[in-house]
């Protein structure tokens, strides 16, 4: 009987018979031909941390939107969902490529196979306390106009930020930039889209949206604080000191909710950088491990 090619052996011959990484990317290198020379007067150290910063985020927040398939209140919904999602996953691949490329990857190479690559490595095999993300994206998704104010408020920040990073020094984080900001406007403006169709609805979806945006308020008090990282690389013209953009994040925001006829809850005073340095609720841990499970079981699995 004639041998049947299953899919799993075309993909293993199209790589030249060498068994590719199970459960990450583990197909080409995503800054591939790319020049990754950190610029002049650069710690690679703080641009590798202010790379775990921006990937940490969208990773998370992508693993969140994630937990809507299947569960969206219309078909068409969850499939836009899912691809704000992909669109988020994929700029954590590249800015984790980048972190990798800037030589940090610490425990998490002790942890993974030396052949799994570096966005990978990083992705799947470092702890909550190794992570850089804010609690905004981290907090757990509540109903769908929580959820939806939520991405709303991240969008419009990381907006912000990308939009002035496509200026960066670093060649790689401007090119992230230049293509995220046009999915980080969609994004915003999806988000918006729902918040003025519950605000402005029924009684009941008023209600909740107004609790989603009083939920989702708190979670805003570290966002704007930037860490020492943030700080000498916005002086050194690689990153953006998140406090320049909290004028504009917040003229769009209080926008949005007068539209939507809800309330903007008191602003909250600014307070450390939690997330950024690894302090992280128990729901961080939770999240990572649906996200890690299966390729922690079998860290050198391929196919």
């Amino acid at each position: 009987m004639a041998h049947e090619e299953t899919v799993y052996d075309a993909l293993d011959s199209a790589h030249g018979g060498e068994g590719q990484w199970a459960f990450g990317t583990g197909f080409d290198d995503p800054l591939a031909g790319v020049d990754t020379t950190v610029p002049d007067g650069v710690d690679p150290a703080d641009l590798g941390a202010y790379c775990l910063m921006l990937g940490d985020d969208a990773l998370v927040l992508a693993q969140r939107l994630t937990q809507w398939v299947t569960a969206a209140p219309e078909l068409e919904e969850e499939v836009a969902v899912g691809n704000i999602a992909l669109d988020l996953l994929g700029q954590a691949r590249l800015l984790l490529a980048r972190a990798g490329s800037a030589g940090v990857l610490g425990r998490s190479r002790e942890r993974a196979s030396a052949t799994i690559p570096d966005e990978d490595a990083l992705a799947y095999f470092r702890d909550a306390d190794e992570f850089r993300s804010t609690g905004l994206v981290a907090a757990p998704n509540g109903d769908f106009a929580r959820t939806l104010v939520r991405l709303l408020v991240a969008a419009t920040v990381r907006l912000a930020v990308f939009a002035r990073l496509r200026e960066s020094r670093d060649p790689v984080l401007a090119a992230v930039a230049a293509k995220g900001v046009h999915e980080l406007a969609y994004h915003r403006d999806h988000a918006a889209r729902w918040v003025l169709r519950l605000g402005d609805g029924t009684p009941e979806s008023h209600r909740r949206a107004q609790a989603g945006v009083d939920a989702v308020w708190p979670l805003l008090a570290d966002v704007f604080s930037p860490t020492d990282v943030e700080s000498r690389l916005a002086v050194a013209g690689v990153a953006v000191d998140p406090a320049t953009v909290r004028d504009e994040v917040v003229g769009v925001l209080t926008q949005v909710l007068d539209r939507a006829t809800l309330r903007v809850p008191g602003w909250p005073a600014d307070a450390p950088p939690r997330g950024r340095a690894g302090a992280h609720g128990p729901e961080l841990a939770e999240l990572l491990g649906t996200l890690q499970g299966l390729a922690r079981q079998h860290p050198a699995a391929t196919w």
